[in-house]
């Protein structure tokens, strides 16, 4: 295909290649031409893929050979066109002079008479390409264009479908180009055009409404003098037409009588000759004329009128009502906003009319049309402020037929007569329901309507005489409570005050019921629900009704049809409700049918008609309700409650079959009810019912099998009326043929049930499906042979009908079998299966066939057999070799897919050829393009399904749908969409393997785009649907071949598309669904390419084709009018497809660049609430006729207040309020500056970047606006944005005012956005949303001034006041539980807002509470809340005593109270409980803060207006025997419940995802736990200690935060300190109680009593021991012995390896493991010692080996953190209480002695790769000697070795070390003598040598300064530990020494600085100890000269440098001042 990408065709190439190779070299040639030609538009030079320059001019000859050549080479359409196109092109690019020489060919061809098989593709080419020309070269041609136009109009009388079809489609390309030209022609034009509008072809008729349509561009006589006839005309066309042809002929009608009302020239004067503007009412009376009376003429429109029979056929009416919408769409929402009461007028009048009422039927089709009408036009064009006044206006028409209203009263003084009744009945039927559309569109912003007259209005017609508009009125009232849940209890309330008032009146009875019903049946979606006293009501009004009915037989009909459709409704509410009501409904039940079948056989033979009408209704009623439980109440239905409805089901059963003997067994029941089915299937009386096919069989069939079928089955806006096409043969669907209905689950479209014979087949069929696997098999067997034989017997119309629902019941049953794994049964019943099936495959009704197909193959896979199989596949063989009708040979061609479809492919490379043999054949019957479509069909069902074996036959597939698509005719485009499956399926097929570079590969791929290229430029939307999904699905696997720069704009375009409906866009929703389908994929990978593609698509559209759309992508890109597009769409699949797609798009470019973008697009989205929609019609016109003024002009400015968005609905502005959260959320993991004001400017000046802080006031705008909208949903998506902008930016600071935050400036905003929230009418869900709120700003710390807190407090504290007062049960308007929800929104709210109050200002509050606390923060928000604590708390109790109890499990529900909590009742138990579990956590943890404050203390102040906790379960105010609690129990009972919850939640294995609970669990313990009351409980009771531990120890081991792991070991702590304070107090006690005498016997207290056993489960201390080696080990593994010489996976392992959390657990456990011997007795401490000091020397291990890559003495400070707890652990644990007690010393010493071995041994422990850390072992040793007594430390060999390691650390090369010891050395010289005096013998001598030699060596560093100096604190530590008697021989050593590092004057000056300092250090020393020591200082000096002399010389030294510093300190100072030493230095001590 490369070689056809150059200018010139290259004929080498062509000429070698096969027939349909050619075809497709030649067509891919053609498309590059056409892509290359328009490059030349200014520049007339082409760039060629040889990079040469080429001029078109010297080119234009050779190319129009080869293009001429082409044209008389038989080309196929797509060719044709293309060819045409290049050729026009061409000639407009190149030298247009010899363009006449081909218009004279063209003719030529036109004229000859060749009628061989190449004459007719060459004249049709011949008839395109004279289109084109004149469509490109326009006014060039006019010379020759009525020669061109004679020519033909006259070939046209003789040519065929194909030849009509392609000059009709000419001319309306010629009438484009030339424009006002054709004038003279224009009546030429218009009478050929009136024939082939009502031609044979529907295609030629399609063509000629296209070209009328570009005709009455400028033919004004169309819409003038010849609309009537156009009219009449297009009724005629609609006349037998399909789908396709309806939709053209309508959009050509309803545009001539738009162009008719509105001309296009307001300001001219009226047209002379013809007619002015005609008015609304003379184009509504055309289409009402055309409505009643089709095309006909007067003649025969007389004679039927008089004959009282309808002739319209269903094909006009529903023709006029598509044009009736396109007349509508087409002027506009404005016009229609301006002439709505006219029009609904027009339209009722037609609703009204007796023409098209007469019969059933005919009503039913009409108020459907009518309905549809309603919907696209209210619906759909307007927005939702006209949609308010056209509810306005509705209520007006509905109001309008109040006298047939009040004729069913019969209090009237005027009598109506029954036809005006009949009349308003189908007037009130559509105003009604398109009420209800309307209403449930707008949701809560209808809610002001409500105070007008429409809820008055809708109640008034349920008293009307006719049933369909009482029904209709009670689903408009069910539509009014599922908009505004607020209004459904008011409603209820009053229609049932008036049903228990108009008992008497049949209507009242009715109407009112059914009101009743649809309320409460609208509660089933509505989470706000439906107070449960309604249901109560409601039942015992049901229950009355019912009791009451035989009392008057006026009524009792009337009564028993109520009765049971109320107990219908109620059962719809769902198990919560009627599991309350059930015993109550079971006797209803029972009572309505016989108690046994011997009462039921008695009751058979007697009664008369009315009693039996009577009993019959309540027994449908019945059934009717049990049908309800089973959908509604599936839990409810167990075994017990079965056996109670399996009478009256038995009496039920043999009532249908009129069978007087009692069945035994169930299996003879299933066959009495088997043989009525069969005879309801095909019995004699069911014959002459009419068919309902279109109804029973598309559920049955396969849904990828459904388009075979018709258009009337896609998915087109039209589908609501092309069913009634086929269904109205039956009777369209209506309210009143099942009142039942009301009760169902329902989408917004009202329920339309079938009437009541098709029901019961329908019914039938889904039952023989049912009950047929559970018959007997001789049975089965005779059921198939009686149906063939009926079958057989039976012919014409009557067959069918048999055949239909034979073949239904059979597939249901096959579709059933599967699922139950049931058999078919015995083999003798596959014949008759197989004959029925195949007999249906030859039907003539497509429907069937499709089902028939889908059963033979389900009838395969139900048996299972392969010979079977083979069998069947062979029977379709030869069928398909033996059949000649078109019907039989696409029945077995689709069998054939079907076969493959449900038994997985079938596997034989030979069974596959042989079929594709077969459908390759078939596929190319160009005869019959009926079994081209099915076995087309039929061959992608196989190439779907055959996989991997289908490989092979790739390449052939691919030729044969390539040359179908290139020469099947346009005029069956049905053919075009079977081959765009199978090209989808070859894609699927081939996969990834489409990426590949081999020839091979490549061929298939360039056929891949040809082929879609192909059906891209058919012009039916069902191919171009089908051409994206295959482009879709060849993007997916081969991204880079795909071209978005053409294949973007083709989709935008198509999105664009105006020309079909203004309202709808494009006409077919499937081919919506596939364009967005395929952006929503493409921007998942290229949203960026997508938006700059469709942007440069707009700005290169002509610009007379530009629409509102399109200056939307002008301003706000692709994106922009995805939102456009959302907002009017309906269709929930799509718009769920358009909002993933902008979810992608900004997804990718939200935080890329385009932040602000996305940022104005939203906002502009949600300030689009004006109603200004212009008519698109005439901005189109005007904009045209600007254009050809200026074409380069731009659309005008808009004003600067309106956006690009006009009247956008609340669902479209809800979507932009969540796209703002996730933009917000985006930015969280983006870029920091995004949250950083400071940053975010400094950045922005830097580069072009943009950041969301700088948009935050926009952010707070978007929320306020949607927070204070009419429209409940959006007022929540503005408060749950609003609470997101808090969290996120609460702590964001203003850069300009230092001190402040950034969301200060818009306290006003907040406060206005929220208070609306908490109106008296506010739904709960939006006030416990803006608690949420409130909770979060007021605990944000953003305002700190406490009035500006108090505005957003007071909202709080209104809620508060709320819940506080008692409900009036009468005035409730939800559910109960949405009462709890609310409460626990407020509670909730209240408890964030006191855990943000500091813990100690909440102490202090309880001993404060008259004080007034004052500033900001804390203080301020303390002032607030310290009114309402009281009762918070309170009410907190309360709720946490809920909770308590709704978390019991289900065995001990008895439990519970009967009638309820404080806050929830009995009935809605269960919806409550999500409620709680969502708001218990934070209330805890306030109830636990308040009861820290008041110290467990109860005040008596309580609040004397609290009235919702005193309900049964309130908190512990009486016992059980009715005596006021104590407040020690009341206490007592608090913190149980408190660690009920706790315990409860945190053993749960569900609260894996709640950690903000678990983090709430665990700090309400910990205040508990901080109080000293709780703390005595829980250490007094130490089984609770031990569960406690149990669940931390749980807990830590099962979850991973290190938050949790720090505060489960803070609580450990704090439990241990609570035993230890529980020990202590009672030793204490038996110290007073014994005396002292006895103390060695007293601390017999503790765990391990005489014994020292700890069992494990029973002690607390073994437990504590447990979780801290579980931390311990896990953070250390080295710690275990099983792991020791492992090495560590993970993290953990070495102290130098964990985080700074790992550390703080760590020194938490060592903190809390020293602690424990304090819990044990004697004995108890001795058992734990060993472990507890293995695990503190072994921490000590892995902390004092240091990896040779860490240096110094730590490794940060979290790890000195954990060698300091890790020494205060061990000094805690020597100086224990324990080691000196008579009967634990002997065994501590002892294991303090083998601790303090293993110490000893680390010195030399050390690994090769780590090394030492001596100062700390050092330090450790030294707290071993100062801790441990003489005992232990003195020992032999200890003491020794001791000896050694200080020797060692004096002697060390490390300065530091050194140091360090020396400094541990004067703790040791300073402890008692028992440990002192043999260090100092040791260590003494050593220590005055290293001093005296530091005179030869003095220090030259800072270290070794240190380590002299800690050696002189050392030494002197020795003198003062040593006896006064040899204290001055050791002074009299230190002096000297003192001296001798004294410098002279001389060394002074240039002393390094270490020498200087030691100099300066002993010179303080001596002066600071001379003093002291002045004898012993006296005589050293006496004795010593040279000692004094040096001291001397080093005085006047150091006097004389500081003297120098001074006089350079202050240069400038008076000559005679003497500075004075800092110092004083006194030389003379005597």
């Amino acid at each position: 295909m490369e070689r056809a990408h150059s200018l010139l065709l290259n004929e080498e190439v062509c000429s070698r290649l096969a027939e349909h190779q050619r075809a497709e070299f030649i067509f891919e040639w053609l498309n590059h031409l056409k892509k290359l030609l328009p490059a030349t538009d200014r520049v007339r030079v082409v760039v060629t893929t040889d990079s040469d320059a080429v001029d078109i001019k010297q080119n234009q000859r050779c190319l129009v050979d080869q293009l001429s050549g082409i044209l008389v080479g038989s080309p196929g359409p797509p060719t044709r066109w293309l060819l045409a196109h290049c050729l026009a092109m061409l000639y407009r690019l190149g030298d247009p002079l010899s363009s006449s020489l081909l218009v004279d060919r063209c003719n030529d061809i036109i004229r000859s008479r060749d009628d061989s098989p190449s004459g007719l593709p060459t004249r049709l080419a011949a008839v395109a390409t004279l289109g084109a020309l004149y469509e490109q070269l326009g006014r060039m041609l006019v010379g020759s264009f009525r020669d061109s136009l004679t020519n033909l109009l006259k070939a046209m009388k003789s040519a065929e479908s194909q030849g009509r079809y392609e000059i009709m489609l000419c001319v309306e390309r010629m009438l484009r180009g030339l424009g006002v030209s054709a004038v003279s022609c224009h009546r030429d034009v218009y009478k050929a055009a009136r024939t082939c509008l009502t031609d044979r072809s529907m295609s030629v008729r399609c063509a000629a409404a296209k070209c009328l349509m570009e005709l009455q561009r400028e033919a004004a006589f169309l819409w003038n003098s010849e609309l009537e006839n156009v009219a009449t005309l297009c009724f005629r066309a609609f006349e037998g037409s399909n789908d396709n042809v309806r939709v053209s002929v309508a959009k050509l009608l309803g545009t001539l009588l738009a162009a008719a009302v509105e001309t296009r020239q307001p300001a001219a004067a009226p047209r002379q000759g013809g007619r002015g503007r005609s008015s609304l009412e003379e184009a509504m009376a055309l289409l009402t004329a055309g409505f009643l009376r089709g095309g006909a003429g007067f003649l025969r429109a007389s004679g039927d009128m008089l004959k009282g029979t309808s002739s319209v056929s269903k094909d006009i009416r529903i023709g006029v009502t598509q044009a009736c919408v396109v007349f509508v769409s087409t002027l506009g929402g404005s016009w229609l906003e301006a002439n709505l009461p006219s029009y609904l007028a027009l339209l009722m009048d037609l609703a009204s009319h007796s023409r098209a009422t007469q019969i059933p039927g005919d009503a039913a089709v009409t108020r459907r049309c009518v309905s549809f009408i309603l919907r696209s036009s209210l619906g759909s064009l307007l927005g939702e402020k006209a949609q308010t006044n056209a509810l306005k206006q509705l209520c007006l028409v509905v109001a309008s037929q109040k006298p047939a209203i009040d004729a069913g009263d019969g209090n009237v003084e005027t009598r109506v007569s029954s036809a005006d009744v009949s009349a308003s009945q189908h007037v009130l039927v559509c105003c009604l329901l398109e009420l209800g559309g309307l209403v449930q569109g707008l949701g809560s912003t209808a809610a002001p309507l409500l105070s007008d007259t429409l809820v008055d209005t809708v109640v008034s017609v349920l008293l009307h005489p006719a049933s369909s508009a009482r029904l209709a009125a009670a689903w408009c009232l069910r539509c009014v409570a599922a908009a505004m849940p607020s209004q459904r209890s008011p409603l209820l309330d009053r229609c049932t005050e008036r049903l228990a008032a108009l008992k008497s009146s049949p209507d009242a009875l009715v109407g009112y019921g059914a009101a009743v019903a649809a309320l409460v049946a609208s509660a089933q979606n509505c989470p706000l629900g439906l107070p449960h006293t309604k249901g109560k009501a409601v039942l015992v009004l049901a229950e009355d009704l019912l009791r009451s009915a035989s009392q008057s037989s006026r009524i009792s009909l009337q009564r028993t049809q109520a009765g049971w459709l109320l107990v219908s409704s109620l059962i719809t509410l769902g198990p919560a409700v009627v599991e309350h009501h059930l015993p109550r409904l079971l006797l209803l039940w029972r009572c309505v049918f016989p108690a046994s079948l011997r009462e039921q056989e008695i009751e058979l033979r007697r009664g008369d008609y009315f009693t039996w009408q009577v009993t019959l209704e309540g027994r449908a009623g019945a059934l009717s309700a049990m049908k309800n439980l089973l959908l509604h109440c599936r839990e409810l239905v167990t075994d017990h409650n079965i056996g109670l409805l399996l009478t009256p089901l038995a009496c039920a059963v043999a009532l249908l079959t009129k069978s007087l003997t009692p069945p035994p067994l169930p299996s003879e029941s299933f066959g009495l009810v088997m043989n009525q089915l069969v005879s309801d299937l095909s019995g004699p009386d069911n014959l002459n019912q009419p068919c309902s096919d279109l109804t029973l069989l598309p559920p049955l069939c396969h849904h990828d099998d459904l388009p075979l079928v018709g258009p009337a089955l896609h998915h087109t806006h039209h589908r609501y009326v092309e069913e009634q096409l086929h269904g109205s043969s039956v009777g369209g669907g209506s309210l009143d043929h099942d009142p039942f209905s009301l009760c169902e689950t329902h989408d917004q479209a009202p329920p339309a049930p079938l009437p009541p014979p098709a029901a019961l087949t329908t019914a039938a069929v889904h039952l023989f499906g049912a009950v047929f696997p559970h018959i007997i098999s001789a049975q089965r067997v005779k059921i198939l042979e009686q149906f063939v034989e009926t079958v057989n017997q039976l012919k014409g119309q009557r067959q069918q009908t048999v055949q239909t629902h034979v073949c239904a019941a059979l597939c249901s049953l096959l579709k059933v079998l599967p699922l139950v794994r049931g058999s078919l049964g015995p083999e003798e019943i596959r014949p008759s299966a197989v004959s029925l099936l195949s007999g249906a495959l030859e039907s003539s009704s497509p429907l069937l066939r499709c089902l028939a197909a889908e059963g033979l193959a389900r009838l395969v896979q139900v048996v299972g057999d392969a010979g079977f199989t083979v069998s069947v596949s062979l029977l379709c063989f030869d069928r398909l070799k033996t059949a000649r009708d078109a019907a039989s040979r696409s029945g077995y061609a689709l069998a054939l897919g079907a076969l493959h479809r449900h038994t997985g492919g079938i596997s034989s490379p030979q069974h596959l050829s042989t079929c594709l043999g077969v459908l390759f054949t078939l596929s190319q019957d160009s005869t019959s393009p009926e079994v081209q479509t099915w076995s087309l069909h039929s061959l992608s069902l196989v190439v779907d399904l055959s996989g991997g074996l289908y490989r092979a036959h790739a390449e052939s597939s691919f030729t044969l749908a390539l040359r179908l698509l290139l020469s099947a005719p346009p005029t069956h485009p049905e053919v075009h969409y079977s081959l765009g499956r199978c090209l989808h399926a070859l894609i699927t097929c081939l996969g990834p393997d489409l990426q590949g570079d081999g020839a091979v590969v490549t061929a298939l791929r360039s056929s891949c785009l040809v082929g879609c290229g192909l059906m891209q430029a058919s012009p039916d939307c069902l191919v171009q649907a089908r051409a994206t999904s295959c482009l879709q699905q060849l993007h997916m696997f081969s991204p880079a071949h795909v071209n978005l720069s053409s294949l973007v704009p083709a989709l935008c375009e198509i999105l664009l598309d105006y020309s079909m409906l203004a309202n709808l866009c494009s006409s077919y929703l499937c081919l919506r669904r596939a364009v967005v389908a395929c952006l929503r994929q493409l921007v998942q990978r290229e949203a960026l390419e997508v938006s700059e593609h469709a942007v440069t698509l707009v700005k290169e559209l002509p610009r007379r084709d530009n629409t509102h759309l399109d200056v939307t992508i002008k301003e706000v890109g692709l994106e922009g009018a995805l939102f456009t597009l959302l907002d009017r769409e309906s269709d929930p699949g799509l718009r769920s497809d358009i909002q993933e797609t902008l979810v992608h798009m900004m997804t990718s470019s939200a935080t890329s660049g385009k932040l602000g973008h996305w940022l104005k697009l939203c906002k502009d989205v949600l300030s689009a609430t004006t109603d200004c929609r212009a008519p698109v019609g005439a901005s189109q016109d005007e904009d045209a006729d600007s254009s050809r003024d200026d074409d380069s002009s731009v659309f005008r400015a808009r004003p600067e207040s309106v956006g690009p968005f006009t009247a956008l609905r609340w669902g479209t502005r809800r979507f932009a309020m969540a796209c703002v959260c996730r933009i917000i959320e985006q930015c969280e993991s983006a870029d920091p500056a995004h949250f950083d004001m400071a940053l975010a400017q400094e950045r922005r000046l830097q580069e072009s970047t943009d950041f969301l802080v700088l948009h935050l006031g926009d952010l707070v705008r978007m929320a306020f606006m949607a927070a204070t909208d009419h429209s409940d949903q959006l007022r929540l998506a503005g408060l749950q944005t609003l609470l997101v902008i808090i969290r996120r930016f609460s702590d964001v600071p203003e850069p300009e005012f230092p001190g402040h935050v950034i969301l200060e400036q818009y306290q006003a905003n907040v406060g206005a956005a929220l208070r609306p929230a908490f109106a008296a009418d506010a739904a709960p869900d939006v006030t416990a949303k803006a608690c949420q709120v409130c909770s979060a700003w007021i605990s944000s710390g953003v305002v700190s001034d406490l009035r500006d807190l108090r505005r957003v407090h007071q909202l709080l504290a209104s809620s508060l006041a709320k819940i506080q007062v008692e409900r009036d049960v009468s005035g409730q308007l939800y559910n109960e539980a949405m009462a709890a929800m609310e409460t626990m929104a407020v509670l909730k709210a209240w408890a964030e807002v006191i855990m943000k109050v500091p813990s100690s200002r909440v102490a202090g509050l309880h001993r404060r509470r008259s004080e007034v606390c004052s500033g900001s923060g804390g203080g301020g928000l303390l002032t607030l809340v310290q009114s309402d604590l009281a009762a918070l708390s309170r009410l907190w109790l309360a709720a946490l005593q809920d909770h308590a109890l709704l978390t019991l499990p289900q065995e001990n529900a008895s439990q519970l109270p009967a009638a309820g909590g404080s806050f929830y009742t009995a009935e809605t138990l269960n919806q409550a409980r999500a409620h709680y579990s969502s708001s218990w956590a934070p209330i805890l943890h306030a109830t636990s803060l308040w009861l820290h404050s008041t110290g467990f203390v109860m005040s008596d102040n309580s609040p004397a207006n609290l009235s919702r906790p005193a309900t049964p379960t309130s908190m512990g105010r009486t016992d059980s025997v009715g005596g006021a609690k104590s407040p020690e129990d009341v206490s007592s009972d608090r913190l149980h419940l408190i660690l009920g919850i706790s315990v409860e939640f945190l053993c749960s294995p569900h609260s894996q995802d709640q950690m903000e609970n678990i983090t709430s669990c665990l700090r309400a313990l910990q205040t508990l736990l901080d109080v000293s009351w709780p703390r005595a409980k829980i250490g007094n009771d130490q089984a609770l200690s031990v569960e406690l531990l149990s669940v931390l120890h749980r807990l830590m081991v099962t979850r991973e935060s290190p938050s949790v792991h720090l505060a489960v070991l803070e609580l450990l702590r704090q439990i241990v300190t609570a035993a230890q304070e529980h020990v202590r107090e009672k030793r204490h006690s038996a110290e007073v109680d014994d005396g002292a005498s006895e103390k060695e016997t007293l601390p017999e207290f503790g765990e391990g009593r005489n014994t020292g056993g700890l069992i494990p489960g029973h002690s607390l201390v073994f437990g504590a021991l447990e979780l801290c080696i579980c931390v311990l080990v896990r953070k250390l593994p080295q710690l275990s012995p099983k792991l020791a010489g492992t090495s560590p996976t993970g993290p953990g392992g070495s102290v130098w390896s964990l985080t700074d959390s790992d550390c703080r657990l760590v020194a938490s456990s060592l903190c809390v493991l020293s602690q424990l011997p304090s819990v044990c007795s004697p004995e108890g401490s001795v058992s734990i010692l060993p472990t507890i000091l293995h695990l503190l020397l072994g921490v000590l291990r892995e902390l004092l080996h240091q990896p040779h890559t860490q240096t110094g003495s730590g490794g940060g400070a979290s790890v000195a953190e954990v060698v300091q707890a890790s020494l205060q652990a061990l000094k805690c644990i020597l100086t224990s209480s324990m080691s000196q007690q008579e009967k634990s010393r002997g065994a501590w010493n002892r294991l303090l002695r083998s601790a303090l071995h293993t110490l000893l041994g680390l010195w030399d422990a050390g690994e090769r790769d780590r090394a030492v850390d001596q100062i700390g072992l050092l330090t450790a040793l030294t707290v071993f000697l100062l801790s441990a007594g003489p005992e232990v430390c003195t020992a032999e060999p200890l003491h020794a070795l001791c000896l050694q390691r200080f020797t060692a650390g004096m002697d060390a090369k490390d300065p530091l070390v050194v140091s360090r010891c020396y400094q541990l050395l004067t703790s040791v010289f300073q402890a008692p003598p028992g440990i002192a005096v043999p260090y100092i013998q040791a260590l003494g001598l050593p220590l005055v040598r290293f001093l005296q030699r530091v005179e030869r060596s003095r220090p030259q560093s800072p270290e070794e300064l240190l380590r002299v100096l800690e050696g002189v604190r050392a030494l002197e530590a020795l003198v003062q530990a040593a006896d006064e008697s040899h204290r001055p021989r050791l002074v009299a050593i230190l002096f000297p020494l003192l001296i001798s590092f004294l410098l002279d004057e001389n060394a002074l000056g240039s002393a390094p600085a270490a020498s200087w300092s030691l100099h300066e250090a002993a010179l303080k020393d001596l002066m600071r100890l001379g003093p002291q020591h002045s004898a012993v200082f006296r005589s050293l000096i006496a004795s010593s000269p040279h000692l004094k002399s040096r001291l001397e010389a080093a005085v006047k030294g150091n006097q004389e440098s500081l003297n120098t510093k001074a006089s350079g300190a202050n240069p400038g100072g008076r000559s005679g001042a003497k500075s004075s030493p800092s110092i004083t230095l006194k030389t003379n001590f005597l």
